[in-house]
């Protein structure tokens, strides 16, 4: 596992990832804040190894797809050297970042939570949807699995919740969410005057037993207030 450290959180947070020998990490395109010099980086399609022709073909299309509907970077940076190294990482929003370690388990993540990843991660679409569309989570989720870690942003700052039966969550502050978690779309409750007065739209409950990440700041509702003093 790289040596990482997450700095000025959670805020304005920059991730320190310290690169041994022959370590990998892949990362955002335009995330980079600074990096050793004595470290290459190869710009990719974000689409895994596909080599070959009809490869190359299929992974342009994965990379095409993840980036219209999947909110992530039609390219991915590989950083990488001989020496090692250290690379600095930064997330276009203000926020936090929190690493992920998989040990063979799954999770759901919003589109656009994705920062960076090393080892044995694969990331891919998942299709989530009527109940994701109603969630403002996009008809897709980002699915990460396999051994490795992940590193994640978000609008705000990042807290864990263990669900261990039923939680309720507003759709606008999920990150992501173990896999082995079900939730379903609902009202936030107090009937129509709840709907339409509380200013909560829809909320997600989950039910099972697992993690849910969310953040405290919603960026609907960023938009929503910016769009009201444009001219």
């Amino acid at each position: 596992m790289p040596q990482h450290m997450v700095k000025y959180e959670p805020t304005f947070s920059m991730l320190e990832v310290n690169l041994a020998p022959g370590e990998v990490l892949i990362a955002e395109a335009g995330s980079m804040v600074a990096r050793a010099s004595n470290l290459e980086m190869d710009v990719k399609l974000n689409a895994g190894k596909n080599p070959g022709f009809f490869g190359k073909l299929k992974a342009m299309f994965i990379a095409l797809i993840r980036k219209v509907v999947g909110g992530e970077t039609f390219f991915v940076n590989h950083f990488h050297g001989g020496q090692g190294g250290w690379v600095w990482l930064a997330p276009a929003l203000s926020g936090g970042v929190r690493h992920i370690p998989l040990q063979g388990q799954t999770m759901l993540f919003s589109t656009g939570a994705f920062l960076a990843s090393a080892g044995d991660v694969d990331l891919k679409l998942r299709f989530g949807g009527l109940r994701a569309l109603l969630a403002k989570e996009g008809a897709f989720f980002l699915e990460a699995s396999g051994h490795g870690d992940l590193w994640v942003n978000s609008y705000g700052a990042i807290d864990e919740i263990y669900c261990n039966g039923t939680y309720v969550v507003d759709n606008g502050h999920i990150v992501g969410f173990d896999s082995s978690l079900d939730f379903k779309i609902k009202t936030p409750g107090g009937g129509a005057m709840g709907f339409f007065g509380s200013g909560e739209g829809l909320v997600c409950e989950f039910t099972g037993q697992g993690r849910i990440l969310i953040q405290s700041r919603n960026l609907g509702a960023l938009v929503e207030w910016l769009t009201r003093l444009m001219p």
